[in-house]
């Protein structure tokens, strides 16, 4: 599933933020030991026991250059049900950690990753049976009987997924997820909270802010969710963002030599790819990619340009002769952690249709606002999949202010498919003395894809002054 102010409250900014918060000797209540990989060999890992029955998995990136250390960088992948103990295992290439922009805030700060309540190692995390995605079952349903079946299916998986998890599944909204940052940070030994959240993470850290406003020097909210717009609203906001993301990357396919599909009519050759009813083989599943499926693992690739490449042979190869649908096969539906993607999705937003006929109604808007790509988006996934879902939302779309934190960056694009940028501006409303930081280039998120992004938001963690109001990377 943010991927602006005035120049007092910069300066006082700035005058309250020293540059060395805590010497790293001072995070002692974490029994952090050595878990280092191949691309992190200095990573190290913990556990923390936090409210109920959780226990939350971290990881730790320590400063290169602990003389200049300015605190602990909390981050989130996003997800939700991403790991940050898995991005940071990896060297933290899922935040960008790699490039050259992301230098100043390797050298300067431990960077934390976690498993947020119910995610990857954390414990109790949320567990579901294999039948959680059934490529049998449509999204969208033509008829009532096909209605009725979508209904019980997702009733009788999330079923399973409660019991197999427990009770705790009641407990993994983000509202409470918020309160195990405050945890984390008490242990870490740290008076203020620096973070970096993509994607849903941005609505954590937002949940956060809202919760424990004095408790924040430096929040970085990129590819932001808007927490107060009403469910049905998302959906239109991002099936119509999505379709704009597919014809970006047919307009892409007309000049680009890497392009698989330069020369043909990518839309056509896409509507075309969707077209058999019963789907594309694949060799690599043994069975056919159902269209939905297909159109989740085009939406997999499509959020991030560099993937572009890749994409377009994938279709390529999917729409031959002898065709095999491998290259888009949706792996994230089909990873054990799309058991908490549903489960806290469906706490955080919750299903949007109460019947066959307002579920029909919704259809038939997401069909006319996305004519190519309306099979999939994140939030049609998670709304249709909460239909019936037993467990009840606990923290359901509402109004949100956040009042008396340190400025925070709320980022968004304008060419964003997962995370309109609308919804950073609502969010940049919804958060006082916060500044908008706009990336007009494509993909996901503008830390994953905008050497400008990166640049401005490391010299904001680093120094906690906010670039100035209005401001957009080209």
């Amino acid at each position: 599933m943010n991927r602006k102010t005035k120049a007092l409250a910069a300066v006082t900014a700035l005058a309250l933020l020293p540059l060395s918060v805590l010497p790293a000797s001072a995070a002692l209540r974490i029994a952090w030991k050595p878990c280092a990989t191949e691309y992190a060999p200095t990573l190290e890992c913990a556990s923390l026991r936090v409210s109920g029955p959780f226990t939350i998995a971290l990881a730790k990136l320590p400063a290169t250059d602990p003389a200049r250390r300015v605190g602990s960088l909390l981050t989130n992948p996003g997800g939700p049900g991403g790991s940050g103990v898995t991005v940071l295992k990896y060297g933290g290439r899922g935040f960008a950690l790699d490039k050259l922009e992301m230098a100043e805030a390797r050298q300067r700060f431990d960077v934390i990753g976690f498993d947020p309540r119910g995610v990857g190692a954390s414990t109790p995390a949320v567990t579901c049976g294999p039948t959680l995605h059934d490529p049998s079952i449509s999204r969208f349903p033509r008829n009532r009987a096909e209605y009725d079946r979508f209904i019980e299916h997702n009733r009788a998986s999330g079923q399973d997924c409660l019991d197999r998890t427990g009770p705790a599944m009641s407990q993994v909204d983000t509202w409470n997820a918020a309160d195990d940052i405050e945890s984390i940070r008490v242990a870490l030994g740290e008076p203020k909270v620096n973070w970096l959240g993509v994607s849903y993470g941005s609505e954590l850290g937002a949940v956060y802010a809202e919760k424990y406003p004095k408790r924040i020097r430096a929040m970085v909210l990129d590819g932001a969710i808007d927490h107060s717009v009403p469910t049905r609203k998302a959906i239109l906001d991002e099936t119509i963002a999505t379709e704009s993301a597919l014809k970006d990357f047919a307009r892409w396919c007309t000049t680009s030599a890497e392009c698989a599909l330069r020369g043909k009519d990518v839309l056509a050759t896409y509507d075309a790819l969707m077209a058999p009813p019963g789907g594309v083989p694949s060799s690599e599943l043994g069975r056919n990619v159902t269209a939905e499926e297909m159109a989740a693992g085009v939406y997999g690739s499509i959020i991030l340009p560099a993937f572009w490449p890749d994409l377009s042979k994938a279709i390529s190869i999917a729409t031959a002769e002898k065709p095999d649908a491998s290259g888009l096969v949706p792996y994230s539906q089909l990873d054990p952690s799309y058991g908490a993607y549903r489960a806290i999705g469906c706490h955080d937003f919750g299903p949007a249709f109460t019947s066959y006929a307002d579920m029909r109604v919704m259809q038939g808007l997401v069909k006319t606002l996305a004519p190519h790509s309306w099979r999939y988006s994140e939030f049609w996934d998670i709304a249709s999949g909460c239909a019936g879902w037993p467990v009840t939302p606990a923290y359901p779309p509402r109004p949100q202010k956040v009042r008396g934190a340190a400025p925070i960056l709320v980022v968004g694009g304008e060419h964003d498919p997962a995370t309109p940028l609308v919804w950073a501006k609502g969010l940049a409303r919804n958060i006082e003395n916060s500044t908008l930081l706009v990336d007009a280039g494509y993909g996901h998120t503008g830390l994953l894809n905008s050497a400008c992004v990166r640049t401005e938001e490391v010299k904001y963690l680093v120094s906690g002054v906010t670039p100035t109001s209005g401001k957009v990377c080209r």
